[in-house]
C-alpha cells in the first residue's frame, strides 16, 4: 500500500518525466546530459595552507557542472570551484614513477592543444622518450632558477604534479602553496589531467565560453 502511494505521489510531482515507472523498482529516465560534482575548499582564504587532502574535513561545500558532454561539465565544475582552467600558456608536469607511463599520452594531449610543456628531469626524459617536446626545469631542491621561481614569475599557466617520492614531498608542498597564491590551476592525478585536456578542447571550441543553460532545459 505504501509503495503504491509512493508511486502515485511521484507521478504527481514528476512533471519532467525523470522517473521510469514501468518496472517494479523505479529507475531514472536518463536525459543524455553529464553532471560533474566538485568539492569546494577554502584554501585561498587560509594563507600558507596546503592543498593536499587528508582525513580531516576541509570541504566547505560542493558545486556542479552540467552540460551535454563530460569535458564541458568538468570545465564548469572547475571554474565554479575557482580552479580556473587556462586555454594556453606553459604547462608544468611532474609525474611520480608509476605515472610516467602516461607521460606521452598526457603530454601529447596538451601539446596538441598548443601548450608549451616544462617538466622536471625524470618526467622530461619520459616525455622525450614518448616523442613529446618539453623543456627541463629544476626542482626546488636542485637549485635556481627552479619551478617555484617560474610560478612566482607568472610563467606557468597550469600545473600537473603527481610526484610523491620523499625528495619531492617538500618541493610539492612549496609548489602547492605557490600555485595557490598565484591562482594557477593545479591537478594531482592522471585522471584529472586527462579530464582537463578534454575540458580545454571543449572550451576552445566555444572560445572560452561556458554557455549557461537552465536546469529545466536539460529535463525537458
Amino acid at each position: 500500500m505504501i509503495q503504491g502511494d509512493l508511486r502515485e505521489a511521484l507521478k504527481y510531482y514528476d512533471i519532467f518525466n525523470v522517473v521510469n515507472f514501468d518496472k517494479k523498482i523505479m529507475e531514472p529516465n536518463l536525459k543524455g546530459h553529464v553532471a560533474v560534482k566538485e568539492a569546494v575548499f577554502p584554501f585561498n582564504k587560509l594563507p600558507g595552507s596546503d592543498l593536499i587532502l587528508g582525513p580531516e574535513m576541509k570541504s566547505t561545500g560542493e558545486v556542479m557542472g552540467i552540460s551535454d558532454n563530460f569535458g564541458m561539465s568538468f570545465a564548469k565544475s572547475q571554474f565554479a570551484s575557482k580552479n580556473n582552467i587556462p586555454l594556453e600558456g606553459k604547462l608544468f608536469i611532474s609525474l611520480t614513477q608509476s605515472d610516467k607511463q602516461f607521460a606521452g599520452e598526457v603530454g601529447e594531449a596538451f601539446s596538441s592543444l598548443g601548450f608549451e610543456i616544462v617538466a622536471t628531469s625524470g618526467t622530461h626524459l619520459a616525455l622525450k622518450e614518448a616523442g613529446v617536446k618539453s623543456t627541463k626545469v629544476l626542482k626546488i631542491s636542485e637549485g635556481r632558477p627552479n619551478i617555484d621561481d617560474m610560478i612566482r614569475n607568472e610563467e606557468i599557466a597550469l600545473a600537473i604534479n603527481t610526484s610523491d617520492n620523499s625528495a619531492s614531498k617538500a618541493d610539492a608542498k612549496t609548489i602547492r602553496q605557490s600555485v595557490l597564491s598565484n591562482s594557477v590551476a593545479y591537478f594531482t592525478t592522471i585522471a584529472a589531467a586527462k579530464a582537463t585536456a578534454l575540458a580545454i578542447k571543449e572550451l576552445k571550441e566555444t572560445n572560452g565560453e561556458l554557455i549557461p543553460k537552465a536546469l529545466q532545459d536539460y529535463l525537458s
